[in-house]
């Protein structure tokens, strides 16, 4: 089957390069022309021009788009619209906003396009280990579609699955990416509370190593703690930054949207959010008014 592809990072590239294992044409474009180049050295078709990944997909075409959410995907689509055909899927791949792939979905389906929105997960470790998929859209473009998945995911019948219609890939992966953040938020509370125990001296790549094996705690985020631990137990020469890039917050606006109590998701999110903060303004207040009401000590700079 063939498959285009707009953008090439780390991950767009590892998706060319499994689907081509897989025995998929793949024809991909990118702006970064070193990026091009990786893919035609590996045998893939690599191109210049939204114009000549077009003319190399045979109808009906199927280019799958992996660009930041929001204004690049809308720009992406309308470059294309002009050079598809009525029949032609365009696949959002991305971390969009799921409002923005129902309307994207409505637009399209009226100009006699089909539209599929992927919620995917893998990072870079897709091309080794799969991507898990969760799509929304319709059933006609998404069967057709289906050796595409197959071949991304861990297996043919597992890390994928049609969950709803339009929007709902991107939904379930917003709220995929929400219970990542707490995950996250828990297992470093959990190490951190360990470290501060410094007359126990514990071994913290050591324990994340025994939790990998029979745990309740286990996971695979677990073993990507681990072996960043292995690497820089004392996590020399991080900054403790911390960025997010949308979900979490779209998972906290839908839980007060639907009048669902989710203070794990939200408070990880206000971690993040504070974990950016310089000398930061709030806590200071808290100082402050201890001291105006209690007389306790202010640090000074």
């Amino acid at each position: 089957m063939e498959l285009g592809i707009i953008g090439l990072g780390k991950m767009g590239g590892n998706m060319a390069e499994r689907l081509r294992a897989a025995g998929h044409k793949v024809v991909g474009f990118d702006f970064n022309a070193e990026a091009v180049k990786r893919l035609t050295d590996v045998g893939s078709v690599g191109v210049s021009s939204l114009e000549d990944l077009v003319k190399n997909l045979s109808a009906p075409r199927a280019i799958w788009i992996m660009v930041p959410s929001g204004d690049p995907v809308d720009q992406t689509i309308a470059k294309l619209k002009p050079l598809m055909q009525k029949g032609d899927t365009f696949i959002d791949g991305g971390n969009s906003n799921y409002k923005d792939s129902q309307r994207r979905h409505a637009a399209l389906t009226a100009e006699g396009f089909h539209f599929v929105d992927v919620g995917t997960s893998g990072g870079v470790w897709g091309l080794k280990e799969g991507y898990s998929m969760m799509i929304g859209g319709d059933k006609e473009p998404v069967e057709r579609l289906t050796p595409i998945f197959e071949a991304l995911a861990p297996a043919k019948d597992k890390g994928w699955g049609h969950v709803g219609p339009a929007g709902a890939g991107h939904f379930v992966k917003m709220v995929h990416n929400g219970i990542e953040y707490g995950m996250m938020q828990a297992y470093a509370e959990g190490f951190s509370i360990m470290k501060a125990k410094e007359p126990l001296d514990l071994d913290l790549a050591q324990i994340s190593e025994i939790w990998r094996y029979g745990s309740v705690v286990r996971s695979w985020l677990l073993d990507l703690t681990a072996e960043a631990l292995k690497k820089n137990p004392t996590l020399d020469g991080l900054e403790a930054y911390v960025a997010d890039s949308g979900e979490g917050r779209w998972t906290v606006f839908e839980a007060i949207d639907l009048n669902v109590s989710a203070p794990v998701i939200t408070e990880s999110l206000i971690r993040r959010i504070r974990s950016r903060e310089q000398n930061n303004f709030t806590d200071r207040m808290l100082a402050i008014q201890r001291n105006a009401f209690g007389g306790h000590a202010v640090k000074k700079d």
